[in-house]
């Protein structure tokens, strides 16, 4: 039990470009786990292994390694996870940090919070996660970290802490000062940044230090009355440690967000980053049991962090590899996971043996006899697992919370070169959607289509690209479409008679509702059933639910989704003779139809917040070109000698935006995107879609 309290397991989050993978690799380098710094300008990162992330050089798939840092006599143990950027890539985030206990937020000095800083933010709190921010890219024109620090405070309504201030920027970017040790840090270019040396604040920063060391010792011990008592009588009494504990204890309960500086790509500020990681987040046992849930009766457990304890693990990634298949990562709460034992899927019901454990170094792996409470690692050779499973022992079932990803917006029709090729694209596709689930494979029988849906163009492109490469198979695709999906308007009642003569026997059912909208619900499906006849069979009951539910996977405007339903069952009539549970669920199908038909149904398609970073010169046309898509401008900030504007956007109108954009700004222009909402088409654009739909897809 002593080791969890040297085990860490963090995570590195921020929006596209913010140097999180660089930071990565000084991160390994430092720590001795490689003896090269890898970069991503040149392809030779360790963490982005993928030939796509290589080339294109960002992050697609979060990477996962382990590593030791020396610090106080101790050393501590990281598992490290380095996630994407990019919003098509967002699953790789949400389901990190999922099973993260800690997480490191990178900002860009010169961007300050960008869009996808927000996402990763939200992402961390909904999972109540500790954090700490590095400000990264001092070196870079018009970095400015007190700019970042207010972004942090204003934009995502944190409370953040600078515990350190920069000496220099950009060019001039010398170093850091440590506000708790109120010394300077000076690092030797020539040695890659591994050696630095502590000297005496600059004078002319001395005031500035002072004043935001003494902010800095207020906010800690605002929070601890004792603390508060002795820091008046005497401040110089308290030692840093003290203030290292009191600091420790406000992250891990989301009081503050510490604030570091450096510059990654030029090896400033990652030692101090380590060294912060030990003293101010959270091991294993600091974040204590996490709760479940037993399927056999429903009562919660809790799974402490100890080996002694029941098996209780998550699987929250599935990955392939040409080597061994299937990998799938896997957080342990409690137990021990050995390799060659059987575990328990709790979703499948099943029992699966563990052929192998590994702990993972990138896409390499280390073979491990097992693993216990609190660590991270790999199954090789799993059959069954999916991500989000609960792994477990047969005798202590539990489900434990599984994680929710987002709907895919786009999608793309598909179909190999070859026809020889078909048996192969279809076992690629499943491996593909198994690994990623915001990727979904369907099949539509009236064109005999195959249609791949994903979160942007970017992350079809990449798939269609990892078909290539990993699984050989070429394919043709046709034009992006978007995932539109339908909203009732209107409440209907409606009454549906059922009679239906199959051979011998016939099948009756009847029943009464009213369908609506159900915007004020926090679930998608609402049901109620209103029925007064206590003699109903509860099993009628569950297949009109079902049968409503499943409609909703095909509206009756042009077969898509239905956004949100809300059901009101009045009257069910039935016979012992004619009725049975099949009756009922098709009745209900039936009247989802006719009644939503008469609910005034309408299309609601996908919007983008966009921000859009471009030069004062260029901002009409880029402006005008906005408003012919539909846009809805939002606000335009200044930074840094550009403008910032921001803008929502339907997604229909962005495909093959960014080239346009740098046709329009001489390539000086940049754009981020992200998923917002979805909200209603217009009438004239609403029936020009769902005319072509009901018509005919062309394959382009």
């Amino acid at each position: 039990m002593s080791d969890l309290h040297y085990t860490r397991n963090i995570g590195i989050m921020a929006h596209i470009d913010a140097g999180k993978t660089t930071t990565s690799e000084r991160i390994l380098y430092y720590t001795g786990l490689t003896h090269k710094i890898g970069e991503v300008d040149e392809g030779t990162t360790t963490m982005d292994w993928m030939p796509q992330e290589q080339e294109r050089g960002i992050t697609i798939t979060s990477a996962a390694t382990t590593t030791y840092w020396q610090y106080k006599g101790n050393s501590f143990k990281i598992n490290l996870i380095d996630t994407p950027g990019h919003v098509d890539f967002t699953v790789e985030v949400e389901r990190s940090l999922r099973v993260l206990d800690g997480a490191i937020c990178v900002f860009c000095a010169v961007g300050g919070v960008q869009p996808q800083s927000e996402t990763v933010w939200r992402q961390a709190d909904k999972y109540k996660v500790p954090r700490i921010a590095f400000v990264n890219k001092m070196d870079r024109v018009g970095a400015d970290f007190f700019m970042v620090l207010n972004e942090i405070k204003e934009k995502l309504g944190a409370n953040p802490i600078p515990f350190q201030i920069p000496i220099g920027a950009e060019e001039n970017f010398k170093g850091v000062i440590d506000l708790l040790s109120n010394t300077a840090i000076l690092w030797h270019d020539e040695t890659l940044g591994a050696k630095f040396d502590f000297a005496e604040i600059p004078e002319h920063l001395l005031e500035t230090a002072e004043e935001y060391r003494d902010k800095l010792l207020e906010s800690l011990i605002e929070t601890d009355l004792e603390m508060m008592e002795k820091f008046f009588e005497d401040k110089d009494a308290i030692s840093v440690q003290e203030f290292w504990n009191i600091a420790r204890k406000n992250v891990i309960e989301g009081k503050i967000i510490p604030v570091f500086c450096g510059a990654a790509f030029r090896n400033k500020g990652i030692q101090p980053l380590l060294d912060a990681v030990c003293e101010l987040l959270p091991n294993p046992l600091d974040v204590g049991a996490v709760k479940g849930t037993n399927p056999t009766n429903n009562e919660t457990v809790l799974c402490s962090p100890s080996s002694s304890e029941p098996l209780a693990a998550l699987a929250f990634k599935i990955a392939s590899d040409k080597f061994v298949e299937k990998l799938a990562f896997v957080r342990v709460y409690s137990g021990i996971l050995k390799s060659g034992e059987i575990v328990f899927n709790s979703r499948t019901g099943r029992r699966e043996r563990i052929t192998k454990l590994c702990r993972m170094h990138a896409n390499k792996q280390n073979i491990v006899n097992s693993v216990e409470a609190g660590d991270i690692c790999a199954i090789i050779g799993s059959k069954d697992i999916r991500t989000g499973d609960s792994l477990c022992e047969e005798k202590n079932p539990i489900f434990l919370e599984s994680i929710i990803f987002p709907n895919p917006v786009i999608g793309v029709a598909i179909e190999p070169k070859t026809q020889g090729d078909l048996e192969k694209l279809n076992a690629a596709l499943q491996r593909l959607s198994d690994e990623d689930p915001t990727f979904q494979v369907k099949y539509d029988e009236e064109t005999g289509q195959t249609l791949i849906y994903g979160m942007g163009e970017l992350h079809l492109e990449i798939l269609t690209d990892r078909l290539k490469r990993e699984f050989n198979v070429d394919c043709n695709q046709g034009k992006p479409q978007v995932t539109y999906k339908e909203a009732l308007t209107n409440s209907v009642k409606h009454r549906e008679i059922f009679r239906r003569q199959a051979g011998n026997k016939v099948h009756y059912a009847e029943l009464e509702m009213t369908i609506s909208p159900n915007k004020n619900s926090e679930t998608h499906f609402q049901f109620l059933d209103s029925t007064s006849n206590k003699q109903i069979p509860k099993e009628f009951i569950a297949a009109i639910r079902k049968g409503f539910e499943e409609s909703m996977n095909c509206g009756t405007l042009a077969g898509y989704q239905l956004n949100d339903l809300k059901v009101e069952l009045h009257d069910v009539i039935f016979n012992s003779t004619d009725s049975d549970i099949l009756a009922f669920e098709v009745a209900a199908r039936y009247a989802f139809r006719a009644a939503s038909e008469k609910a005034n149904p309408v299309l609601l398609e996908p919007i983008m917040n966009a921000e859009i970073v471009v030069p004062e010169d260029y901002v009409g046309e880029v402006l005008s070109d906005l408003n012919k898509r539909r846009s809805e401008i939002q606000g335009m900030e200044m930074r840094s000698g550009a403008r910032i504007v921001k803008a929502t956007v339907p997604l229909s109108e962005t495909f093959g935006y960014v080239t346009v954009l740098r046709t329009l700004s001489q390539g000086r222009a940049t754009a981020s995107m992200e998923f917002s909402h979805y909200s209603e088409v217009s009438a004239y654009i609403s029936k020009t879609i769902v005319d072509t739909i009901r018509g005919k897809i062309i394959f382009s």
